[in-house]
């Protein structure tokens, strides 16, 4: 890509691959860590009780609270991250705290960690195609005026 040109492609280099950067990385990587934690199984185990399911288009999310097996940790007004099917409230599901942003995961697992890689990989990918372009386009620049500034006369 030597030279950015078309509305189309500066929209997407100047607009585009900054807010996929941007959403990617707030996104994804905040909750990685504890998403990759729960797939492996570490985590503190208890007991998620669902209060509030909450649907959009795409897909419902359950809103309850999580309490600790040992009776110590509680959190309230979480999501239960890769709920399982079936369910319903006030219902009971084994679940792990990670320390995820808003919630816990459920130990029958599922693809919240995919997800959240996804996300994130595809910020990084934005934000170094990103600083790749700013950099080249710098560097053209100065390139450009070095060879278009008159030779000065020596003293």
């Amino acid at each position: 890509m030597d030279k950015i040109n078309g509305w189309r492609t500066k929209i997407f280099v100047w607009i585009g691959l900054p807010v996929i950067a941007a959403i990617g990385l707030m996104l994804g990587a905040t909750d990685l860590v504890p998403a990759w934690q729960a797939k492996g199984g570490s985590g503190t185990p208890g007991t998620f009780t669902a209060v509030d399911e909450e649907c959009s288009r795409r897909n419902c999310e359950w809103h309850g609270d999580f309490v600790a097996a040992d009776g110590g940790a509680r959190r309230t007004d979480v999501i239960l991250y890769d709920a399982p099917d079936g369910l319903s409230q006030g219902g009971t599901a084994p679940a792990r705290d990670t320390d995820a942003r808003k919630g816990v995961f459920s130990t029958t697992g599922g693809s919240t960690w995919l997800l959240l890689t996804g996300l994130t990989v595809a910020g990084l990918v934005a934000a170094v195609a990103w600083v790749v372009i700013v950099v080249r386009l710098i560097r053209r620049r100065r390139q450009a005026d070095e060879t278009s500034a008159p030779f000065a006369p020596s003293s």
